[in-house]
């Protein structure tokens, strides 16, 4: 099935950098703003910030990009001499709780989603694609990492690797603990690509960089590169207990009107509907939406208000009552998707296209911030949408289908960041 291969890593040198390993990390490219670059770049020159998003306009941010990656990759940077895989641990905490998530960066074959083993749950969109695909093409380089899952209850994959031991990096950033081994011994590397062998790697972050890379590999199969066929992910096995997925929250804002009564109305032939205060914390709102049978559940929120009402998909719910049959089965029932579905695009007539371009809907991680918003209210939001976290298996199941969820259905937490290894694909890194 997915074919993986070792690769000559092109990583930070601790004895050459500005600053510790920990200050050139940056987090993923969509999730920083302008201050959040600024910062980054005042921990260090060299932090990947400084060519993950360039300064500048048009073309020239790309070429702005590749001349300061080119620097670093010639000035702080070292090539391993040998192929081999990164082994990956990132330990965080939750709620006092202890997680580490295991995994390994390496070369994945790439292939389209649909002809292949890499499968899908989240749509794209072509403005990303472009802009990353720019960057690549300027920077002769795959920079950020895909994160991508498999299934492997027995852990063969860490049988595979043994004993770890001298890690090539160690940090503490954005609040988790980072460690990077690289594993190059033949035999070892071996047994890793069969532990593999008959697996299928399902996206869980970085769709438009997974599809970027395959872009690239397009433009480039006419040159006959053929190392451009291998796009660099991080793996993690989604039978894990560190693998942790957390809900990403929804709030409306730039509508005429929103009048939270109506659209309860109008959703009330398919769910239950019940009231309680606004949840103190994460905690709190995970009990009051803590599904009931496992029937999708969600609040909603007028800013300010205090109130949450809480909506639970009625037992005997028949999705062709809601005019949903046309859905495939694994979608028919996810709570994120009733909420696009029936609340966002019915009751409150935000269109597809609309949820695609942001146009009236602001995505939340941070589940503190969406439930003081609730109690509070801000300066424009009109609802909040506070959401569970989709369960890996809806995720594999939508991704098995073929189909895929609303954008921003699933937050894999921590995320990955920059900084840990690049995979060089000009003339100077084969």
């Amino acid at each position: 099935m997915v074919a993986i291969r070792p690769f000559r890593g092109l990583r930070f040198d601790a004895d050459k950098v500005a600053g510790t390993l920990a200050d050139v990390m940056a987090p993923p490219y969509d999730v920083v703003d302008a201050e959040g670059v600024k910062a980054l770049a005042a921990k260090s020159e060299h932090n990947a910030i400084t060519f993950i998003l360039p300064p500048g306009e048009g073309d020239a941010k790309y070429a702005a990009g590749a001349k300061t990656f080119r620097d670093l990759a010639a000035n702080a940077m070292a090539q391993d001499d040998r192929p081999g895989f990164y082994v990956y641990h990132q330990r965080f905490e939750i709620d006092g709780a202890t997680f580490v998530r295991k995994g390994f960066i390496t070369l994945v074959e790439l292939t389209r989603f649909g002809d292949g083993p890499v499968l899908a749950h989240e749509r794209t969109l072509a403005g990303p694609k472009i802009d990353r695909l720019n960057l690549m093409r300027a920077c002769e380089a795959h920079l950020e990492l895909v994160f991508g899952m498999f299934s492997d209850a027995s852990r063969r994959w860490e049988d595979a690797v043994g004993e770890l031991t001298n890690p090539v990096l160690e940090a503490e950033f954005d609040g988790v603990h980072h460690t990077l081994w690289r594993v190059d011994d033949p035999a070892s590397v071996e047994r890793l690509g069969l532990a593999l062998a008959n697996k299928q790697v399902y996206i869980a972050d970085g769709h438009h960089r997974y599809e970027t890379m395959c872009a690239y590999r397009a433009e480039l199969e006419k040159s006959a590169h053929g190392d451009a066929a291998f796009g660099m992910m991080y793996l993690s096995n989604l039978d894990d207990p560190g693998l942790v997925v957390l809900p990403t929250h929804r709030l409306v804002h730039a509508l005429a009107g929103v009048e939270l009564s109506a659209v309860v109305e109008a959703v009330a032939p398919w769910f239950d509907v019940s009231t309680s205060d606004v949840p103190a914390d994460a905690a709190g709102l995970r009990e009051a939406l803590a599904p009931k049978q496992q029937r999708a559940t969600f609040g909603l929120s007028v800013p300010g208000s205090g109130q949450m009402h809480v909506l639970s998909l009625k037992e005997d719910f028949d999705p062709a009552s809601a005019g949903l049959e046309g859905l495939p089965p694994a979608l028919q029932r996810l709570d994120v998707v009733l909420l696009h579905e029936l609340v966002l695009e019915r009751a409150l007539g935000i269109t597809k296209q609309a949820q695609a371009d942001k146009t009236n809907l602001r995505y939340y991680k941070s589940t503190e911030r969406s439930l003081e918003v609730a109690r509070e209210g801000d300066d424009d939001t009109q609802l909040v949408c506070l959401m569970n976290a989709t369960p890996v298996a809806d995720v594999v199941a939508v991704c098995d289908s073929g189909q895929v969820m609303p954008q921003k259905s699933t937050f894999f937490y921590p995320k990955i960041p920059n900084g840990l290894v690049f995979y060089d694909l000009s003339p100077a890194g084969r």
